[in-house]
């Protein structure tokens, strides 16, 4: 949760009935994917539930916000969490840094610190923190080993505390499981790293909504780690593959590579699908490392579920059911075909070995003819998979008229594209595509601010393009003034 000094402790809406509920639950984070699914648990549990928010607002599409005290406050402020934890019996710490940022360890060690020494001076009776599932005995990612240290420090509080440590979380909304969806849904054919290949032992959101509404019953002696887990233990490759088949897509072909690095995987992964790159950077962290329980002796004392623990493939259907159509392969679709379409036309009108070129005076800082048909097969494809996930994201947000106006822009880009060619080319008029290159250039860093308004890293990944037709265009000029007779 990120922090704000200018957040004010609020209470927005009165508690219900102190004696309907077996105490008061604070909830952190319960704007998050977990949050919001663990408030109607303690609440149908029987919990006065109590939630620390930044902003209330946030809480609007919930139909739970009613039946809660609402706290807009700021966990990296002492004295407003030493408000919000005022009267509580049991404390969820749901609050972890997700970014890339290089303070974010510091940071999560921070509040912990203060959250740990607000419940024991509150005298809470126990607090429960999801972290994540992570091998012991090696050396682990930066992000696993933030969360791992926040458990330890909430461990110290002298307040019992349970830490349920957790892998993949299978269910639509989830970071780790949305990541997982898009790529088996986008990719038919993957070129990946190789710990790839490391087993995982991922758990259904309903399991762990499960264990931590138990653990509020933990006895006052017991303050410890549980590694939670589903029944099924899978490599992340066939996680990929059974989601496949289960959501009527191609089982995706995977050849792994031992080159990859998590920031090039992460960079090629917030290329492919909605996830952001700083998001998509932790996530990747993670699969370094084999991650399945160690321990199974939450069982022992939180019982399974009535119906057991859910199995990998009915957590996927269970995820299906509700969830729009992913409108990613179909964007992916249209923006490749107009852009390879482009790129023929392009290639077509392209006579680089006539005598009429080859009589031209060119300046010595021209690159090599090879490395054109290099960079625009790299700009293509950058073009296509970053205007889909522009659409992709611009249309799940419900701006349609933005996405419509950004594929016009892109329908007039590839048109200028092509056009550039056709000038130069075949009507040979260098100043005329110097002037049209300008053009292009114009619309290029048009199309990267388009992009930037679904997500800023997106605008930065279309910068190489204006930045090539803006080279072009210097050169055309250069050659339409040392060939003044062409």
């Amino acid at each position: 949760m990120p922090t704000d000094p200018t957040a004010r402790v609020n209470a927005t809406t009165p508690p219900p009935p102190a004696d309907s509920a077996r105490g008061v639950a604070l909830v952190t984070g319960a704007t998050g994917y977990i949050g919001r699914r663990l408030v109607p648990a303690l609440l149908k549990d029987g919990w006065t539930v109590r939630v620390l928010v930044r902003r209330a607002a946030r809480l609007e599409p919930a139909s739970w916000q009613h039946d809660v005290e609402v706290v807009e406050a700021d966990a990296g402020s002492s004295a407003d969490l030493d408000r919000a934890l005022a009267g509580v019996h049991v404390a969820y710490y749901l609050i972890h840094s997700m970014g890339s940022d290089a303070d974010f360890a510091e940071r999560d060690r921070s509040i912990a610190r203060d959250f740990a020494r607000s419940a024991r001076q509150a005298h809470v009776r126990r607090i429960v923190y999801l972290g994540g599932l992570h091998p012991s005995g090696e050396p682990l990612s930066n992000h696993l080993a933030s969360r791992e240290e926040v458990g330890r420090i909430l461990l110290g509080s002298g307040v019992p505390t349970a830490v349920l440590q957790a892998a993949v979380v299978l269910g639509t909304g989830s970071a780790s499981f949305d990541m997982l969806r898009h790529l088996s849904a986008r990719l038919p054919v993957m070129i990946t790293p190789r710990w790839l290949r490391n087993r995982v032992q991922p758990i259904a959101v309903g399991d762990v909504i499960h264990y931590l509404t138990g653990a509020a019953d933990l006895p006052d002696g017991v303050s410890r780690s549980f590694d939670i887990g589903g029944p099924d233990i899978l490599t992340y490759a066939q996680m990929l593959r059974r989601h496949a088949t289960l959501t009527g897509h191609r089982r995706p072909l995977i050849a792994t590579v031992p080159v990859l690095t998590p920031r090039l995987a992460s960079l090629w992964i917030g290329l492919v699908t909605p996830l952001d790159m700083r998001l998509a950077r932790p996530l990747v962290d993670s699969l370094i490392h084999e991650v399945v329980c160690a321990e199974e002796d939450i069982r022992e004392l939180v019982p399974d579920p009535p119906e057991g623990l859910t199995p990998f493939d009915d957590a996927v259907r269970a995820s299906m059911c509700g969830t729009p159509p992913d409108p990613g392969p179909r964007n992916l679709a249209m923006t490749s075909a107009v852009t390879a379409a482009a790129a023929m036309a392009g290639s077509l009108a392209t006579t680089a070995g006539a005598d009429w070129y080859k009589a031209l005076d060119l300046p010595p800082w021209q690159p090599p003819q090879v490395a054109f048909p290099v960079v625009w097969t790299a700009l293509y494809a950058d073009i296509a998979a970053t205007s889909a996930a522009v659409l992709t994201d611009l249309e799940a947000h419900g701006r349609g008229p933005e996405a419509a106006a950004y594929r016009r822009a892109l329908y007039a880009n590839l048109a200028l594209n092509t056009g550039w060619s056709v000038i130069f080319w075949r009507l040979r008029r260098p100043w005329a595509a110097a002037a049209e290159s300008a053009l292009l250039t114009i619309s290029c860093a048009d199309l990267a601010r388009r992009a930037g308004r679904s997500r800023t890293g997106r605008r930065n990944r279309l910068l190489p393009y204006p930045a090539w037709t803006a080279f072009a265009t210097a050169l055309t000029a250069a050659i339409a003034r040392r060939n003044p007779r062409s």
